[in-house]
């Protein structure tokens, strides 16, 4: 299960939070903007929050009323795909109410919290009520064989039936299950390929390992009817391993997509025989061809102890700085995270991380040092995070990521899972302050000369401002680079008149942000600094004053005569 997120409207709640957040140091704590403070992420709109955690399998405690929640999720609930846990906590911890997730543990989720709190859950659940337990969500490593019967046989059961149990059920010790040798009624557990009859509860143990060759076409396919010939049933199957030399090939991932499993590599000393007894000691391999090979486990598979995944490394974007501003997207990434690396101020604008997750903080200034480290992570299959500001391909690490492994000959690099994930840029992030002032072509410049000649600078300037392209200047200015923006504005002023619209905007999306709308004639370096975003208009750019004091500034998108 997924790290719960716990969800305030208000400081009255916070007390219990943290109390439940010491029950689940995973979890997270969302608070109401503006409302809740000292919360690990805020949110502007609680409806919308809790149907992104919900559509994200993120098991919920809200505390909040339990009509709330059932209002908020109502237009989610019907969405195919998975049902986390859902739970209405009263703010002072005197009630716990399970709400969704029946067969998703919530009612486990339940008792934790009511004991944590020291109050008694409102399980109404009639089968848990009376066994003790959720027959029809056995615990991780099994798997119901059909839900609709399950549901059935409970019922049974319920009306007074009596039970027997065939396998191994461990977690059946302690239920309350009336149980008798003659029973009509059967939990069987076991991994054969058979139907379930009306009176049967069948429960399948994922222990099967399929160790698989790229070069088997229509693979997925091919190890279904493997698994059919050889009498298992497909619900048992735990996961897929392949030689760690195809890590990248795509048709292992599709493979293992289509049929709902892992994917695992190991290096080959073998054939694929001899690959599935390497991982799975305890079986007996069944060669199925020169393409396959069936091992069977005697009780369910431990996956992270089998080979390792393929690793993933992602590049992600904060955006400005705001958690609002964050796309859902790399809010995901960065829960999923194993190892996060960054400037240090960024990474822990990327925060609060768990105990679990580590992080690789260091100077600005070792972009390639950092890319190169975050290949090395995860090409031990591990899940890697590279942190920037605003969007990772402007004027940030994607550049310098894809510049690593475009220099490197190591196949562990390239066999990594590599994704770009955008953010709101901070020129993005100014603009949408002031209005519209990049609402036309514009052009992004960077003024800093650490990594290019300020000769091209010049040059990129001046054509910028010949073709009347509104601009947007980072890194405008640094005690090691005094002097750069006076210079810029000696280009831009040949072109614009002195009343051009100009937006300086200093931390936008973090505490303290201001905004300032002035003209270029008004405009000197010392009214900037590093975290200042400069934008300035192209000779159509419009300024206007607001209704409730300042300015809008835009341009419009018609340039010439107005159509």
């Amino acid at each position: 299960m997924n790290a719960p997120a716990i969800v305030i409207l208000g400081n009255g709640a916070l007390a219990t939070a943290r109390r439940l957040q010491q029950l689940y140091p995973q979890a997270l704590i969302h608070g109401l903007a503006e409302r809740v403070t000292g919360v690990d992420r805020s949110y502007q709109d609680f409806g919308a929050t809790l149907r992104q955690l919900y559509q994200q399998d993120t098991p919920i405690i809200a505390l909040c009323a339990a009509g709330i929640v059932i209002r908020s999720l109502t237009p989610v609930l019907l969405e195919k795909g998975a049902e986390p846990p859902v739970l209405a906590v009263a703010e002072d911890g005197s009630a716990v109410v399970p709400l969704l997730g029946g067969l998703a543990g919530v009612n486990v989720l339940a008792r934790e919290i009511g004991a944590g709190l020291g109050v008694a859950a409102a399980i109404t659940t009639s089968g848990e009520l009376r066994f003790g337990i959720c027959l029809l969500n056995p615990p991780d490593g099994y798997a119901l064989a059909d839900l609709e019967l399950g549901k059935r046989f409970v019922s049974d059961l319920l009306a007074g039936e009596q039970v027997r149990v065939e396998g191994t059920a461990p977690w059946l010790a302690d239920a309350r299950l009336p149980e008798d040798a003659q029973a009509r009624l059967t939990i069987h557990v076991g991994s054969d390929a058979r139907q379930p009859s009306a009176n049967e509860l069948l429960i399948h143990p994922r222990n099967v390992l399929v160790a698989v060759n790229a070069a088997q076409p229509e693979l997925a396919q091919a190890v279904r009817d493997a698994l059919q010939r050889s009498a298992i049933a497909l619900p048992s199957l735990a996961c897929l391993l392949a030689d760690e030399h195809d890590m990248a090939n795509a048709a292992l991932h599709d493979a293992a997509v289509a049929l709902g499993v892992p994917l695992r590599f190991a290096p080959a000393q073998g054939s694929l025989a001899q690959l599935a007894l390497q991982e799975v000691p305890q079986s007996s391999p069944i060669a199925i061809g020169e393409h396959l090979a069936i091992a069977v486990a005697d009780q369910p598979l431990d996956l992270p102890g089998i080979g390792r995944p393929r690793g993933r490394l992602a590049v992600i974007g904060l955006g400005p700085g705001a958690a609002d501003l964050m796309v859902p997207a790399v809010k995901a990434e960065l829960a999923r995270a194993n190892d996060v690396l960054g400037y240090e101020t960024y990474v822990r604008m990327a925060g609060p991380f768990r105990p679990d997750q580590v992080l690789h903080c260091t100077d600005n200034r070792e972009e390639m040092q950092r890319a190169r480290h975050a290949f090395e992570l995860a090409a031990q299959g591990r899940s890697v995070v590279v942190v920037s500001s605003g969007d990772p391909g402007v004027f940030a690490m994607a550049a310098a990521v894809l510049e690593a492994l475009h220099e490197s000959t190591e196949p562990s690099w390239h066999a990594v899972e590599l994704e770009m994930l955008p953010g709101v840029s901070a020129s993005l992030a100014t603009a949408a302050q002031a209005g519209a002032p990049l609402g036309h072509d514009f052009c992004v410049l960077s003024l800093s000369d650490n990594l290019k000649p300020w000769a091209i600078i010049e040059q990129r300037l001046d054509l910028a401002c010949q073709a009347d392209l509104a601009l947007a200047f980072y890194n405008p200015i640094s005690r090691s680079r005094p002097w750069q923006l006076g210079k810029a504005l000696e280009i831009v002023r040949q072109h614009r008149a002195p009343a051009t619209p100009v937006v300086l905007g200093r931390d936008i999306g973090r505490p303290g942000q201001s905004l300032r709308v002035i003209t270029l004639g008004e405009l000197t370096p010392e009214q900037v600094d590093m975290r200042t975003m400069v934008l300035v208009g192209s000779s159509t750019t419009c300024t206007f004053a607001k209704a409730a004091g300042g300015t809008w500034v835009y341009t419009p998108r018609w340039y010439g005569s107005k159509p």
